[in-house]
C-alpha cells in the first residue's frame, strides 16, 4: 500500500530536484528520501526519478504519475481541515471575497453580529477589488462575493444591497459647524489635492464635471478608500467618497461634507454575487440586508 509519507516526499523532491534539499524541507535525513522514494517505486513497479551525479528529474512515468499525487494530498489537506473545523464545533462554512471600500463600511459589525448569530458557521474573509470578485464567485474560489460592480454574467445570482450617494469631503477645519462661515469650493479645490479613483465606478465622469466647472484643481490618485479618508484628515486632500464609508469620521469630527455646486454627485450600488442559490448563502445575504449603511 502507497503511504502518504512517501507521496509527500515524492513531490518535494519533484518539486526541488534534488534529494538533500527535499531532505531538508521534510526534516528527515537523506537515507529516509531515498528509502521512500525507493519503497513508492518498488509499490508501483516504475522508476519515478532519472538519477545523474548532479541531477534528479522525474521520468516519463513520474510526469504521468505527479498531478495524481498532488491532488490526493491536496484533498487530504482539505479533509484535515474540515475535521479540524468539524471538532472546533464548526458545521457549515462560508468563504467570502469583499471589495476594501465594502470592507470601510459597517460590514465588520455584521460580520460580527452574524457569527454571534451563527456561531456554527466557518467565515472565511478575502479582501479583493471589486474588478476581481467576480471571476472569484465565477471559479467557486469563493461562495458570495460583495462588490460595486455589476455582473455580466447571467450564470451568477446578483443583489443589490443598498445604494449610496457620494459627498464632496474635506478635512475639518476646527470651526463650529453651526457658527463657522460656509467653505468656499474653489478655494478648498485650491488649497487641496483632489484625490481620485477610490472608487471603480464614477470617477471618468465625475472628473469630466471637475474639469468643466473647476479646471485648475490639481489632482493625485489614491486607488484605496481607507488610505484616501487618511490622507483627508491628514490635511492633505479632499474627495468624493461614498457616504457609508465616512460615517465614523463624520461622527468623530475629523471631516466635512461641503455642498458643491455644478456637479452631479452620483449614486453607487453595493452587490452580492453568488453562483449557486443555496440557502446558506441566501441566509447570509438576507442577513446582511438588514443593516442600514448610511
Amino acid at each position: 500500500m502507497v503511504e502518504l509519507t512517501w507521496m509527500k516526499t515524492f513531490v518535494t523532491v519533484a518539486d526541488l530536484g534534488n534529494f538533500r534539499k527535499a531532505s531538508e524541507a521534510l526534516y528527515v535525513s537523506q537515507p529516509t528520501v531515498t528509502v521512500h522514494i525507493k519503497s513508492l517505486e518498488k509499490e508501483l513497479g516504475v522508476t519515478l526519478f532519472e538519477r545523474g551525479t548532479r541531477f534528479v528529474r522525474l521520468t516519463e512515468e513520474g510526469r504521468v504519475y505527479l498531478p495524481y499525487v498532488k491532488d490526493v494530498l491536496g484533498l487530504h489537506q482539505e479533509g484535515l481541515q474540515q475535521i479540524h473545523s468539524f471538532t472546533q464545533g464548526y458545521r457549515k462554512s462560508l468563504k467570502l471575497a469583499i471589495s476594501p471600500l465594502i470592507a470601510d463600511t459597517v460590514m465588520p459589525f455584521v460580520l460580527k453580529k452574524y457569527i454571534e448569530a451563527k456561531p456554527e458557521v466557518e467565515i472565511s474573509v478575502e479582501i479583493m477589488e471589486s474588478a476581481y470578485i467576480e471571476k472569484a464567485v465565477m471559479d467557486e474560489q469563493v461562495d458570495i462575493g460583495f462588490t460595486l460592480l455589476e455582473t455580466r454574467h447571467k450564470v451568477l445570482h446578483q443583489t443589490k444591497l443598498y445604494d449610496d450617494q457620494v459627498v464632496f469631503c474635506v478635512p475639518h477645519d476646527g470651526l463650529d459647524t453651526e457658527t463657522a462661515p460656509a467653505l468656499e469650493v474653489d478655494q478648498l479645490l485650491e488649497d487641496y489635492y483632489l484625490l481620485t479613483h477610490s472608487h471603480p465606478v464614477y470617477w471618468d465622469e465625475l472628473m469630466n464635471q471637475i474639469k468643466t466647472n473647476y479646471p485648475h484643481t490639481k489632482t493625485m490618485k489614491v486607488s484605496q478608500n481607507h488610505i484616501t479618508k487618511r490622507f483627508i484628515v491628514s490635511g492633505l486632500g479632499v474627495s468624493f467618497l461614498p457616504k457609508s464609508t465616512i460615517t465614523r469620521e463624520i461622527i468623530e469630527g475629523r471631516m466635512l461634507v461641503v455642498e458643491i455646486p455644478f456637479v452631479d454627485l452620483p449614486e453607487v450600488s453595493t452587490y452580492s454575487l453568488t453562483k449557486y442559490n443555496h440557502s446558506l448563502e441566501q441566509d447570509f445575504i438576507e442577513f446582511v440586508s438588514q443593516f442600514h449603511y448610511q
